[in-house]
């Protein structure tokens, strides 16, 4: 799945405002490896592909431990998606693909 492959500067409004991240993403079939970066660190990120939609869960540690829920789907070079934080709810994710 080719098609959902690159770097996309993507955003993320959550409770402490505007959270700005790096994605770079590379499948290999129905899954991915890749990264994501931003201001509270960078992690590598490995998750499921089905059609266009990505799929990962990340570790956070700042400014607290939890387990982010990741869906992203990409429809050419946008990027839409939700990051599950648990007990603090479910915050839409947005970009564009740069590379």
């Amino acid at each position: 799945m080719a098609g959902v492959d690159g770097t996309y500067d993507c955003t993320v409004k959550s409770p402490l405002g505007d959270q700005n991240l790096t994605l770079t993403v590379k499948a290999d079939g129905g899954s991915f490896t890749g990264q994501a970066s931003g201001a509270m660190g960078a992690a590598d990120v490995t998750g499921t592909v089905d059609g266009n939609t990505l799929s990962w869960k990340q570790q956070m540690t700042s400014p607290m431990p939890m387990t982010l829920d990741i869906t992203a789907t990409v429809d050419g070079d946008t990027v839409t998606g939700n990051v599950g934080a648990g007990a603090f709810g479910s915050f839409p994710l947005n970009g564009k693909r740069t590379a």
